[in-house]
């Protein structure tokens, strides 16, 4: 059987390097037998290349969240010239939407945080992150009376949070961040609805381009946010997530790792190049 590489990115965060090594611990626990090593594409080392030279029967599996630079460059060098192959990163994912979501408490606002990156692969993974944050937060909100019931069957607006908001005679309110179908956000002044959070998900960074976590944190305040949840995108602590404790927020979901779900999520990715080399082998 196939060795099973998992790659981190690599912190110098003792707790963050200890959450990491206690998740592939998870997975080996979870498969005897199966040669399980960690390696690393920065920081720390074994770094991945090291790993390949000697196990050229492995699969590679990062453990990164979206397919950016370390996934196309750092790793891509380290199996180029040999048969390993290389699985999809553990994100974007649903496993780890429901991770966050199981985290996050009411909150009339949310802010996704991710590390930041100028590369476009990267951003585009964050914003479909942030899109299905917002659609899961959508369903978790009850329709505010009146909206989505027009008259004459002519589609009506409704502001909401200074934005318009599309609504039918008698279909669902229109999202108005990603124009998909769900119940309409409660303005922040009369936040007082059951559950949920009440304004489209913003992304913020913590380096990089793009606007800061806490810059938008303090944004939503003066706009009338009471209560404020940053969803973390990141795997592991580290120097940025501990920073997200700073932003302002009146929460902050833990890392990734932490969640048992993200065990599963690992093999399943390993199983998936698996699958994959035996279709090619038919």
């Amino acid at each position: 059987m196939p060795a099973l590489i998992a790659v981190a990115h690599g912190t110098r965060s003792p707790a963050g390097q200890a959450q990491i090594r206690d998740l592939v611990a998870r997975v080996a626990a979870r498969r005897p037998g199966l040669d399980v090593r960690l390696a690393y594409v920065d920081v720390q080392e074994p770094k991945v290349a090291e790993l390949t030279r000697v196990l050229p029967d492995a699969v590679v599996v990062p453990l990164l969240l979206s397919a950016g630079y370390h996934v196309r460059v750092d790793i891509a060098e380290a199996v180029a010239g040999t048969s390993i192959p290389v699985t999809k990163p553990l994100g974007p994912d649903d496993v780890l939407l429901a991770a966050m979501m199981r985290r996050l408490p009411d909150a009339d606002a949310v802010v996704l945080a991710a590390a930041g990156s100028s590369d476009p692969a990267w951003r585009a993974d964050v914003e479909k992150v942030a899109s299905d944050l917002d659609l899961a937060g959508c369903r978790r909100l009850p329709r505010p009376p009146g909206v989505g019931v027009g008259g004459g069957g002519n589609p009506t607006q409704r502001q909401v949070n200074g934005s318009e908001l599309s609504t039918g005679a008698d279909g669902p309110a229109r999202h108005p961040s990603t124009g998909a179908d769900g119940p309409a956000r409660f303005p922040f002044a009369g936040a007082d609805g059951p559950g949920g959070y009440r304004a489209p998900v913003s992304v913020g960074y913590v380096s990089g381009p793009g606007p800061r976590v806490a810059d938008l944190v303090a944004g939503l305040r003066q706009r009338g946010a009471r209560r404020i949840a940053v969803a973390s995108y990141f795997l592991a602590d580290g120097l940025f997530y501990r920073s997200l404790h700073k932003a302002g927020a009146d929460a902050v979901t833990p890392p990734l790792c932490l969640d048992p779900a993200v065990t599963d999520l690992v093999l399943r990715r390993y199983e998936s190049a698996l699958l994959t080399s035996a279709e090619r082998r038919l």
